[in-house]
């Protein structure tokens, strides 16, 4: 990962355009490919960014122009660069979900029917090059489905499985690939955004998952 601090202007040319006047600015260009400009506010929100594939070429103007394969061009205009360092981070291990996240899980892989009839585990903590998918799997038609499972639901979950599903949906082999959010609890926010998304919602009863379990342990 590069990490540039300056002082620089932005222009986005794209489907639409967009101007940031000069001002500091973090600029992260991680290993994936992926550019985004941030401010010292908005949390983990870029001020705007350019999605992989893309290149990145660095003209001796001062002038970084970022190009996606639709042509689209973010231009950052360096005035004064304050700080440039890069540094190897490695493979990320992912996220080490809680005991329940984790339980949830394991009991949707093992009773996979709970989501619809013929739906069939491929595998659990599937592997992408930015972290792994909960469960991928195949519903009653065939498609291939990507499930995020969390506790509880909310938007930052949503933006993880769209990452994911970008990733999956580049693999010959797997796209089409739908994505399906579960949770015990789904904020609103969530729904409202996952539906932007094309991402099926479900909601998981814990307790109910549980007790299948238990009736698959019975002798009778």
């Amino acid at each position: 990962m590069r990490l540039v601090i300056a002082r620089c202007s932005v222009d986005y040319a794209g489907r639409l355009t967009a101007h940031l006047p000069p001002a500091p600015r973090l600029i992260l260009i991680k290993a994936d490919g992926s550019v985004s400009v941030h401010a010292d506010d908005r949390a983990y929100k870029p001020l705007n960014w350019m999605s992989p594939p893309c290149t990145l070429k660095e003209g001796e103007d001062q002038r970084w122009t970022v190009e996606n394969k639709a042509g689209e061009k973010l231009i950052i205009t360096m005035e004064e660069i304050l700080h440039d360092s890069s540094h190897e981070l490695g493979v990320d291990p992912g996220l080490i979900k809680d005991g329940v996240e984790a339980h949830l899980q394991e009991l949707l892989a093992d009773r996979m029917e709970t989501l619809g009839d013929g739906w069939s585990l491929i595998r659990r903590e599937f592997p992408t090059a930015i972290g792994p998918v909960d469960i991928l799997c195949r519903d009653g038609d065939g498609a291939t489905v990507a499930i995020e499972i969390k506790r509880r639901g909310e938007i930052d979950g949503v933006e993880q499985l769209t990452r994911y599903l970008e990733l999956l949906n580049r693999d010959p082999h797997l796209s089409p690939v739908k994505g399906v959010f579960a949770a015990q609890e789904i904020k609103p926010q969530a729904r409202v955004l996952a539906a932007d998304r094309g991402i099926d919602c479900v909601t998981l009863d814990y307790d109910a998952l549980r007790g299948i379990e238990d009736d698959k342990l019975r002798l009778f």
